[in-house]
């Protein structure tokens, strides 16, 4: 057994690596980094209940993530306008989420009932764009080539990407609000944005898994890198409390290790998933999020 002096957790030296690679390897092909999933493994299993969990989970991503996007950048298949305005939005709304948390919010419970209500609606939707889909001739894309992203309009007013022969368009303002909503929700409960902002562009703006999976996990990253700096410098103030704010460093380079291996294979296999199961999938996970928010609230 391995002990991690920082969380105070003893497991298996291996064990964090084998989970984060399994949990990220499925998790990626819907644009999710798998750390929701992680920080429920680290308090129940693993026993790791210090606020120090938080900028844990935010260090995986931050070894993790690179490898997944390496792979969609690879690929040919980042929506870099999606992922722009995305990053804009989310960054600010993260440091705005992490003050409002703390000046404002000292009792979470009432908006993380909110949020349930949300990913709710946003998973039922999901789910019957599946049952739609469903009675319809299923479509696979068929080749390589045919995964590949060609920008067609990147202003102000619109987005716009040609993917698998067919164009898409959004408007701009729309996605960088929704980033902003997304940021505060992450800066003041530290979930990842990608389970938010991935789901919500397929089902609302109707755009194709498959290119918003690469966007959603690079914006996770670069808000994880933000939320573990705003831990590093709010640190000084808890010292004197006893509270442990800091990361448990080698425990989430375990995780980002396995979690990067993960994202790299899940990544490479996403083209070979019909859209189809991928969709279930992320129904799945907004049904577990919501449900464990809801219960919270009336437990």
């Amino acid at each position: 057994m391995f002990h991690f002096p920082v969380s105070g957790v003893e497991t298996y030296w291996w064990l964090p690596m084998v989970v984060a690679f399994a949990i990220s390897c499925v998790t990626s092909t819907g644009g999710l980094s798998g750390a929701f999933l992680l920080l429920p493994f680290q308090v129940s299993v693993l026993g790791f209940v210090s606020p120090a969990v938080t900028p844990t989970n935010l260090l995986f991503n931050m070894v993790a993530i690179p490898s997944g996007v390496y792979r969609y950048y690879h690929e040919k298949r980042m929506v870099w306008s999606i992922t722009a305005v995305t990053i804009i939005g989310t960054l600010p709304g993260l440091f705005g989420g992490i003050y409002i948390r703390t000046k404002y919010m000292p009792d979470p419970r009432p908006f993380k009932l909110f949020v349930g209500l949300v990913l709710l609606y946003i998973g039922v939707r999901l789910i019957v764009d599946v049952v739609k889909a469903g009675r319809k001739p299923a479509a696979k894309p068929s080749g390589p080539a045919s995964f590949e992203v060609k920008p067609l309009a990147f202003n102000l007013r619109q987005i716009g990407y040609e993917f698998n022969g067919t164009p898409y368009y959004v408007k701009t303002l729309p996605i960088f609000l929704l980033s902003l909503i997304v940021g505060i929700i992450g800066g003041i409960y530290g979930i990842g944005g990608g389970a938010i902002i991935a789901p919500f562009l397929v089902t609302v703006f109707g755009l194709p898994v498959y290119t918003v999976a690469g966007a959603a996990l690079f914006g996770t990253f670069l808000t994880s890198v933000a939320g573990v700096f705003a831990y590093a410098v709010i640190a000084p103030l808890f010292a004197s409390t006893g509270t442990v704010t800091q990361p448990d460093w080698l425990l989430g380079l375990m995780f980002g290790v396995g979690g990067a291996a993960g994202m790299y294979t899940g990544a490479r296999l996403q083209r070979f998933i019909p859209a189809r199961v991928i969709k279930i999938f992320l129904f799945l996970i907004m049904l577990f999020i919501a449900g464990r928010y809801i219960w919270e609230f009336f437990r």
